[in-house]
């Protein structure tokens, strides 16, 4: 365990930071899944909605400095993909 000052208060930062990291892990897990869930049962217009959800919550973890620009740019290029491949597969 930390004895210094300094060293406890990086312990804390580091438990809160954790926390705060599992819990956007966890919900760009669950908006992923929601397209591509939309996209496995077929429904085009839920999928739509689903990948304007990511787009807009990833860029806003960008601006949180959860995300990196990139890696959020990646997650939502590949769910457009699918959803894309998807209404091309409809018409």
């Amino acid at each position: 365990m930390a004895n210094h000052k300094s060293a406890l208060k990086r312990a804390r930062q580091t438990i809160k930071r954790t926390e705060r990291n599992r819990f956007y892990r966890t919900r760009i897990k669950n908006i992923t899944r929601a397209v591509r869930e939309a996209v496995e049962a077929g429904d085009q217009e839920k999928a739509t909605e689903a990948l304007k959800l990511a787009n807009k919550k990833f860029h806003s973890y960008v601006s949180k400095g959860v995300l990196k620009k990139n890696t959020a740019a990646r997650k939502v290029s590949r769910l457009a993909k699918i959803v894309n491949a998807m209404s091309n597969e409809a018409a």
